[in-house]
């Protein structure tokens, strides 16, 4: 009772099944291109993307071990590492001149610094 029924064991003819083979007909790559050019079908070639220019990994030993992520539109990157290159400081330096500069400013005006904490709200 465990087998399984095979419905082909009452047949008298053995079971041979197959394809009729297909006679080739070479077609010039030219002529489908022609073709293809004719009817306006685009190309299943990728096109090849434009190289972008990559900046060279900053690589500096620093002491720094925080990491700070955030999100920026692509001018104020570019002008963040625009900045960078021109002082020939890392990321995180230019970061902190910010700053500095920014609490003179308020400073100057006459505006309280917000009180630093060291653990993360």
């Amino acid at each position: 009772m465990n087998e399984r029924a095979n419905p082909f064991a009452d047949l008298k003819i053995p079971l041979t099944f197959s394809t009729k083979p297909r006679d080739a007909k070479p077609v010039e790559e030219q002529a489908i291109a022609r073709i293809a050019d004719d009817n306006n079908f685009p190309s299943r070639q990728a096109t090849r993307a434009p190289k972008i220019e990559k900046r060279k990994p900053r690589i500096r030993r620093t002491g720094r071990d925080q990491q700070f992520t955030a999100k920026t539109t692509a001018e104020t990157k570019n002008r963040i590492y625009k900045r960078a290159d021109e002082k020939d400081v890392a990321l995180g330096e230019l970061l902190r001149l910010a700053l500095d500069a920014l609490d003179r400013e308020d400073a100057a005006r006459g505006v309280k610094p917000a009180p630093v904490s060291t653990t993360r709200a």
